[in-house]
């Protein structure tokens, strides 16, 4: 039985972006459950009391959620990304089994993480969806692994756009920003030429 995870973020107190958790989670719920599963409110499960600063609240569910874990959160330092090809790279929804991820990490070298490459496009980092900059204007990969909750509000805000990124285009770009649901936009930024090329076998 697969199982899934929603990573929030609690705020000094305050819950991030709740709406959007719930509806991915009870999205995945039916794809692999089915219409007729129970759906599911977060609300019901955790709580910001007691939280203080930056604050990851895990919740691993599979029709049901089973476990909520409160651990303290510091961001991870990124100041450079080495490119990787993986075109069987799958992670549409946020499974707990982060193998696929945890591979293509392995392979980051000098560098602090990775960014997934499939089919010649860029997709993700191994924890966070991107956006590049370029003549005034962030655009994030049209076909990331993981669609984010917080990709998708930067999407309807209008402060990002889709667009297909290839790894041969890379020089066009300026700056690359590292984003998700514990880290906002523009706290951990790259400048591109600190993103390394796919290494030739």
């Amino acid at each position: 039985m697969c199982r899934f995870i929603e990573t929030i973020c609690i705020n000094d107190g305050v819950i991030d972006n709740l709406s959007a958790h719930n509806e991915r989670m009870n999205n995945t719920i039916r794809v692999h459950y089915g219409s007729s599963a129970m759906p599911v409110s977060l609300e019901d499960f955790i709580t910001a009391e007691g939280c203080k600063g930056r604050t990851r609240c895990r919740v691993e569910y599979t029709s049901a959620v089973e476990k909520v874990e409160y651990l303290p959160y510091s961001i991870r330092e990124v100041k450079s990304l080495q490119l990787v090809n993986d075109d069987t790279a799958e992670y549409s929804f946020k499974y707990a089994d982060r193998s696929v991820l945890d591979r293509n990490f392995a392979l980051s070298g000098n560098a602090d993480d990775v960014v997934i490459v499939r089919s010649g496009m860029l997709t993700d980092t191994s924890i966070a969806n991107i956006a590049l900059y370029k003549e005034g204007k962030w655009y994030t990969p049209k076909y990331p692994l993981l669609k984010g909750t917080r990709r998708a509000r930067l999407l309807a805000e209008g402060i990002i756009e889709e667009d297909i990124i290839m790894a041969n285009s890379l020089h066009k770009y300026e700056k690359i920003r590292l984003f998700n649901a514990m880290i906002s936009f523009g706290e951990v930024e790259i400048d591109i030429n600190n993103v390394f090329p796919i290494l030739e076998k």
